[in-house]
């Protein structure tokens, strides 16, 4: 096969793993930059061109699409799927999960376990919004954050009035969730591949601070899955039709609950703590499931 990585760094762990898999399986693999990908939209024969040539003979594509270039990432998968071309995380999919506000209605929709959470556009009625999930000790998260920027823990009522009358003045779109105390600073990171977990890790956030973003110096340890927490990573996965997926879950006092499914997981923690080759198993699932014109969406939506 021929398998076209989208990534905007091919120096990266994720995406040199996902290469070295590739060849050790003896495909031809390509890393594309998509912000230098530019498209022809016509009805009979959509193609994508990339640095002065037509890209017309890629079997399979991997999208690692940044959070900071969605929109225009997504497109580029998108018009892979419309040439009829095998994409790994579907256009759809990635933008639902980038949407943490669509995310979590889709996910509360279908019986997932989540953390309460609330969403407001006016701060008029800011304490009543903090009674709903449950009042202070709660989180305050930007919709647009990733790796725990924008993410405050707000332990008194008057200061989660003062977090969020500020974001909103900045203009910015907020959830509020109640604190899982429970958790202890620690969420589990399932890696979904197909309908399976083939790893998983605990994360642990650094002294005094309760999130656990490995970016923002927290560490890593071993963790065995129950098999609710399993069935509940690969229920998140496919509800936002995601084929590969890291699914971020708290341990709660009633289960499982989950706070973020990543389109574009990072595999460096998560090989480094489990010692899985999760490359080569996403590589080997792209092998059994690739085939033309299977894209669900067709480009659509």
């Amino acid at each position: 096969m021929k398998i076209c990585i989208l990534s905007r760094n091919p120096n990266l762990y994720s995406t040199s793993k996902l290469v070295d898999a590739c060849k050790e399986r003896g495909h031809d693999v390509e890393v594309i930059d998509p912000l230098l990908c530019y498209m022809v939209i016509a009805s009979h024969r959509p193609t994508i061109h990339y640095k002065g040539r037509e890209l017309d003979d890629f079997d399979a594509v991997i999208p690692r699409i940044g959070a900071s270039i969605t929109f225009y990432g997504t497109a580029v998968v998108r018009q892979f799927e419309m040439m009829g071309v095998f994409c790994v995380n579907e256009s759809v999919a990635i933008s639902r999960s980038r949407d943490k506000l669509r995310s979590l209605q889709l996910l509360a929709r279908k019986g997932v376990g989540l953390p309460v959470t609330g969403f407001a556009h006016s701060t008029k009625f800011t304490g009543d919004l903090i009674s709903q999930v449950g009042g202070a000790p709660l989180v305050v998260k930007l919709l647009e954050g990733t790796q725990g920027v924008g993410v405050v823990l707000a332990e008194t009522q008057n200061a989660a009035e003062s977090v969020i009358e500020a974001f909103r003045g900045l203009k910015q779109n907020i959830l509020v969730q109640e604190f899982v105390k429970e958790a202890n600073s620690c969420d589990i990171r399932c890696f979904v591949v197909g309908e399976r977990v083939i790893a998983a890790m605990m994360r642990k956030g650094k002294a005094g601070d309760f999130r656990s973003n490995l970016h923002r110096g927290g560490s890593v340890l071993t963790v065995r899955l129950t098999p609710e927490e399993r069935s509940t990573a690969v229920r998140a996965a496919k509800i936002m039709g995601l084929n590969v997926a890291g699914v971020d879950i708290l341990r709660s006092n009633h289960g499982p609950v989950v706070m973020e499914v990543n389109s574009s997981p990072g595999l460096e923690g998560i090989e480094t703590a489990t010692e899985i080759d999760v490359a080569g198993k996403m590589i080997q699932w792209i092998e059994k499931n690739c085939a033309s014109g299977t894209t669900r969406t067709r480009g659509k939506g």
